[in-house]
């Protein structure tokens, strides 16, 4: 079907527009935020990846992946209709009625572009430290067209079955922090642990830099959120007010966490807990009203703060805690729009077990849930499986793990102090611990002019967070 220009709302598009911009602006301030936790002499390698990820994707998505998501009317995975971006003259397959876009198709295309970025980036937080450059690159990939795009067919698609089923998710709490989340874990399970996990402790290298990646995220998330609304309106206002509601309250949730079991509160679990509000309150955002926003950030705070322990317990290598934020924060989110759900947000809503809708929504969500971790597991997993074949071992060496990502992987250093100081470059940056007689347990906070390392305390041994 023709797409009828006439009916284009330039404050939608332009509003929209914004908001992919927004949402772009996340996936460097993740770089940053993974960056900093992790040791200095893997910190570029991070920001590597993160990068790398928005080239890939957007040229995929280009070539494919959108029209795999969002062309055709199979209930299971889209057609080629619109691959290579062509027929962008045409009405999305399903946006019609009472979905009907009043933005272009090719502004539908940029924003959804920058959630498929983010999706494959945000597993890089549970590989940190150890996955070679090449077969990351393949995987995401692959995983993009294999994983991603029929995911997000089924859920974001008013042709996908999950839609037509009635599972509601505004902004990708299945489909990008559930289905990313699971797949870090698969990924995990196939590169193994970091040399030296768990014994060692691995300290975030550059706190601030964690919590300038946090900053870039929370406002980046507000096109992330309330752009999802595909127009500026009051849809979209709600979905404004929710993200920062629930991230103020889960923040607030997770510090006190710590500062019951820990007795002190820590900056890196105050990043921690806002980001895990975020996650939380991404598929509700457009459903519940801010007071129940406030119940989903308390609840997320609370849960993902505990839910860190998680990978001691069960021995799975997860660097920077994707699982415990990404995955559960995702399924918590999800399943809570059962519960709080408020059909005087969004008609298009439903109304859950606390405003007199039932049990029924919380059990579409659940389906959901289901669906996307139980897919994104076993597909990644064979994906991951089959790349460690054909590359040899996806995971970096243990002589190359102690030699650090920046170095083996890049041939680059992030801090580079220049001979001055009288000390070698190695030895300042953390890259060359091997060669400095150094180890691997991580790096120092600051080094003043005297060359000599500070121990940076406690740094991530109270939140839980693996850097």
């Amino acid at each position: 079907m023709p797409f009828d220009l006439s009916t284009v709302d330039a404050g939608a598009t332009a509003w929209v527009l914004a908001s992919a911009a927004l949402v772009l602006l996340m996936t460097p301030g993740l770089a940053f935020f993974y960056g900093g936790m992790v040791r200095s002499k893997n910190v570029l390698g991070m920001l590597m990846q993160n990068f790398a990820t928005i080239g890939i994707v957007s040229v995929v998505w280009v070539l494919v992946s959108y029209s795999l998501a969002f062309g055709g009317d199979n209930a299971y995975l889209g057609g080629f209709h619109f691959a290579g971006l062509k027929n962008m003259d045409q009405v999305v397959p399903g946006y019609e009625g009472s979905f009907a876009q009043v933005i272009p198709p090719i502004v539908f295309v940029g924003f959804q572009l920058m959630f498929a970025v983010i999706t494959p980036a945000l597993i890089t937080g549970g590989t940190a430290d150890r996955w070679k450059f090449p077969a990351f690159v393949t995987f995401v990939i692959i995983w993009s067209i294999v994983v991603y795009a029929p995911v997000a067919h089924w859920v974001f698609s008013p042709t996908g079955w999950l839609f037509k089923r009635g599972a509601l998710d505004f902004a990708g709490g299945t489909v990008v922090h559930a289905n990313a989340g699971i797949a870090a874990l698969a990924v995990v399970l196939v590169l193994g642990k970091r040399r030296g996990w768990p014994k060692e402790r691995f300290r975030p290298h550059n706190v601030p830099f964690v919590m300038l990646g946090c900053g870039l995220l929370w406002f980046g998330w507000f096109g992330f959120n309330a752009g999802s609304a595909l127009g500026a309106n009051s849809l979209a206002g709600y979905a404004f007010v929710n993200t920062n509601t629930a991230t103020a309250a889960a923040l607030l949730a997770w510090i006190l966490v710590e500062k019951i079991r820990d007795g002190k509160p820590t900056t890196l679990g105050a990043a921690s807990g806002a980001v895990a509000g975020l996650v939380a309150i991404t598929p509700a955002a457009g459903f519940v009203t801010p007071m129940g926003s406030i119940a989903i950030g308390l609840i997320a705070g609370t849960i993902c703060c505990l839910a860190v322990g998680l990978k001691y317990k069960l021995k799975f290598d997860d660097s920077l805690d994707v699982v415990a934020v990404h995955l559960v924060g995702g399924i918590s989110g999800a399943l809570l729009i059962g519960f709080f759900a408020d059909k005087s947000v969004n008609s298009l809503g439903a109304d859950g077990v606390f405003n007199g809708g039932g049990w029924s929504q919380l059990g579409k969500q659940a389906l959901a849930v289901g669906a996307v971790v139980g897919y994104s597991f076993v597909a990644t997993l064979i994906i991951a499986l089959v790349l460690n074949v054909v590359f040899r071992k996806m995971r970096m060496t243990e002589d190359a793990q102690l030699e650090g990502m920046d170095a083996v992987l890049h041939g680059e250093s992030a801090y580079e102090f220049g001979p001055s100081l009288g000390t070698s470059v190695g030895t300042l940056t953390g890259s060359g611990a091997a060669a400095s007689g150094g180890h691997s347990g991580g790096s120092h906070a600051s080094i003043p002019a005297s060359g000599r390392p500070v121990d940076g305390t406690s740094l991530g041994s109270k939140t839980g967070v693996d850097a």
